[in-house]
């Protein structure tokens, strides 16, 4: 099976430099059009079986011109969205806390975790091996994916960068994982 992990387009709040999380922020003009050149893209060099999506507005638009662009049909899934940081929607980078802080976040990463390990062998089960399926979510369950994908430990302090619409391919078959790809940007938007 082939996995696109895909990141949604730049939103609203990534240009205020606002936390989201949660916060339904919809994509920018350039969000739009990250999200049209990725899907050109995808279609010209995939055939997309499905495309499962978080249910915030950025992804929702993000895999709407995914889903137009290849016919593939998409899936939301409320388990895909990002971090459950219960923070003001204003709250800026630099006055809010750290994602490693104890106690301070309405979801634990424990939490977090169980749902990229729920959606990774979802994705696994309901689809066969011949199959291409993306996923368009958030940076930070884009990590926590990573870190399922690798099978490491919950409390592992690792980050995968991961730009507006970048595209992360992997291959899963039986027990082996591949990497083919991490971060690849289809467009300099």
């Amino acid at each position: 099976m082939r996995l696109l992990i895909i990141r949604h387009g730049e939103s609203k709040a990534d240009i205020l430099n606002v936390h989201e999380g949660r916060a339904d922020f919809e994509l920018t003009e350039r969000g739009h059009a990250q999200a049209e050149a990725m899907s050109e893209y995808v279609n010209q060099n995939y055939s997309l079986s499905k495309i499962y999506h978080s249910t915030l507005k950025r992804a929702v638009q993000t895999a709407g011109h995914l889903s137009r662009k290849t016919g593939a049909p998409p899936i939301p899934d409320e388990h895909l969205t990002e971090f459950n940081n219960d923070l003001p929607i204003d709250l800026t980078y630099s006055g809010s806390p750290s994602l490693h802080s104890p106690g301070c976040f309405s979801e634990s990463r424990l939490d977090f975790r169980y749902r990229a390990e729920y959606n990774l062998s979802k994705v696994i089960s309901e689809n066969d091996d011949k199959s291409t399926i993306a996923v368009v979510t958030h940076g930070g369950m884009i990590n926590q994916l990573y870190c399922a994908f690798f099978r490491l430990p919950v409390d592992s302090e690792y980050a995968f960068w991961t730009g507006y619409t970048s595209i992360h391919e992997w291959i899963i078959s039986g027990n082996s994982r591949t990497v083919v790809r991490a971060n690849f940007l289809p467009h300099n938007i």
